[in-house]
């Protein structure tokens, strides 16, 4: 038997990898046991949709809800329309269920089941709280105008996505997390000076209490104008090292500097007029309505159709979708380095991302195009040394 090969005098060793076969096996473990709830979370809410809409049995489930509350028209768009999402809702439960008990195998789970349960009837109320109001004005509109009621409504959904986008930090976040400011300190001072340094106006630094649900570590900038304020996981401050806190919050800083969030909201409110432009395209197909049960756009049986035209829709969109937010995260990933020319700390807090999340670090390609809307971690930690490799002379920036 050889002996193994020594390193040649004065060669380099070759560097430690990043992530060992355990870690890497544990990630790929946990995308595995995923992968098969939430692919068939997706493919059964989408099925659903379609069998509904493209059948009778979504227009007589709008109708009989709506007999249910008077059988009045507004009842048959009030009720179907909860009907609808109600059914869409309890689909998606099981799916739910399955990946948080994977998630809690892998220790990432700190919630217990009537939380989980809590959380969902809370979305299921804002999920009603949104889609009630909307279909009552859309019928309002197909009332109208059966033909052309497609043009307000677009406009109407631009101005109510932006208008979302801008109330989502206020409305939305407080009901599944309590805020708190985070405390004076050098931490705080920090993250204030690093955004004050980028140019980034913000309203304060808050402390998310996820550690009630998750292990996962996260820290985000939300909000437009006056909203805009930085938020930290607490199980990031417990978890990170402060360095490591600064990167991840100069990653959020960057979404911010380049317009991430109001670059996002004018795309999605003018998606969100294609969208509903191409729902009046759908309406006004004769054979689509048939074999949907409905007589025309204005019948609040058509309501199944337009939910399975908007779904479809957005399948379609979808991995064009996070191509885009993959290409926005690597900007965003490449300002935190120019602002904290801190390339190590950079990779050393990827590095704890994916571990502490159990992440793949290196899914397969497929899988990557069609779902993820961030770079794996090896592609990431691969640019951040490309960048530094770039910048040889640079000088790191002390924050």
């Amino acid at each position: 038997m050889t002996d193994a090969v020594s390193p040649a005098p004065g060669a380099r060793p070759a560097p430690a990898p990043d992530f060992t076969p355990a870690q890497r096996a544990r990630g790929r473990a946990l995308r595995r046991a995923q992968l098969p709830w939430a692919l068939g979370g997706r493919l059964t809410g989408l099925a659903l949709t379609l069998a509904l809409g493209l059948t009778p049995a979504g227009a007589g489930l709008v109708s009989a809800a709506g007999r249910w509350f008077g059988g009045s028209r507004t009842a048959e768009v009030l009720a179907g329309a909860g009907a609808l999402v109600l059914l869409g809702q309890l689909a998606q439960l099981p799916f739910g269920a399955g990946a948080r008990s994977v998630r809690a195998r892998f220790g990432l789970v700190t919630q217990g089941w009537a939380g989980w349960a809590l959380d969902a009837l809370r979305g299921l109320a804002l999920t009603l709280g949104l889609a009630l109001p909307v279909a009552f004005g859309l019928y309002a509109l197909t009332d109208r105008s059966p033909q052309y009621w497609w043009l307000p409504a677009a406009g109407a959904a631009a101005l109510l996505t932006a208008a979302l986008s801008f109330l989502y930090p206020l409305l939305v976040e407080p009901v599944f997390n309590r805020f708190t400011p985070m405390e004076p300190g050098p931490l705080r001072e920090a993250l204030l000076g690093l955004a004050d340094r980028d140019g980034v106006r913000v309203r304060d630094v808050l402390v998310a209490d996820a550690s009630r649900r998750t292990t996962a570590l996260n820290a985000y900038v939300s909000g437009l104008g006056a909203t805009r304020r930085i938020v930290a996981y607490d199980t990031l401050l417990s978890t990170a090292d402060p360095r490591e806190v600064e990167l991840v919050v100069a990653h959020e800083l960057g979404h911010v500097k380049h317009r991430d969030v109001l670059t996002g909201t004018v795309l999605g409110a003018v998606g969100a007029a294609v969208v509903v432009a191409l729902l009046g395209l759908l309406a006004g197909r004769d054979a689509l309505l048939s074999a949907a049960g409905a007589t025309d756009a204005a019948d609040p049986r058509s309501m199944a159709l337009l939910a399975a035209g908007a779904a479809l829709l957005g399948a379609l969109s979808g991995p064009v979708q996070c191509a885009v937010s993959r290409l926005v995260e690597t900007r965003a990933d490449r300002h935190a380095l120019e602002l904290t020319g801190d390339a190590e700390q950079f990779v050393a807090m990827q590095r704890r991302l994916a571990l502490t999340n159990v992440s793949d670090v290196d899914p397969p390609r497929w899988l990557e195009l069609l779902f993820a809307t961030h770079p794996s971690a090896t592609r990431r930690i691969a640019a951040a040394r490309a960048w530094q490799a770039r910048r040889p002379s640079a000088s790191k920036i002390v924050v």
